[in-house]
């Protein structure tokens, strides 16, 4: 996918992932969960508030974007939003994702609480096979940020 003026994502930390692998790690957990709970073993983020631009975001096929240690390394088409309650009661928004996760240029995010949009032409682009050296993404996004890469 190449970063594009018309689409809108969302950006999110992925709060305890060390990687890429642990993040999917989490997310297949969660679908085996969900499988057993609801019958629909499709990966979710829960989150309280409801985006207001969801529509857009839908339209536009979006993606979350996830920040793994201080850099954006991967992103996951939305496939959805729904309310949902968790076992307290409390009301919740879950952002249904697709399975696959994309890698994408590593590029640095400072931390920041929530979720925000994130414009097509602000997002970083999917890394093709083999077009990326094999460095650790903290490393790649700040040689990139120098011009090296």
């Amino acid at each position: 996918m190449r970063p594009n003026n018309t689409v809108l994502h969302l950006i999110k930390l992925s709060v305890g992932s060390e990687s890429v692998e642990t993040l999917a790690g989490w997310q297949e957990s969660r679908r085996a969960h969900w499988r057993v709970l609801d019958g629909r073993p499709i990966a979710r983020h829960l989150t309280r508030m409801t985006p207001r631009r969801g529509g857009e975001v839908l339209e536009s096929g979006g993606s979350i974007f996830w920040v793994i240690k201080g850099v954006i390394q991967v992103r996951q088409r939305i496939l959805g939003f729904e309310p949902a309650r968790g076992a307290d009661g409390t009301r919740y928004c879950a952002i249904m994702l697709d399975d696959g996760l994309v890698r994408v240029v590593p590029r640095a995010h400072r931390p920041f609480q929530g979720w925000r949009y994130l414009k097509g032409e602000d997002a970083p682009a999917d890394i093709r096979e083999g077009g990326e050296p094999d460095l650790p993404p903290r490393l790649a996004a700040e040689l990139r940020e120098l011009g090296l890469i």
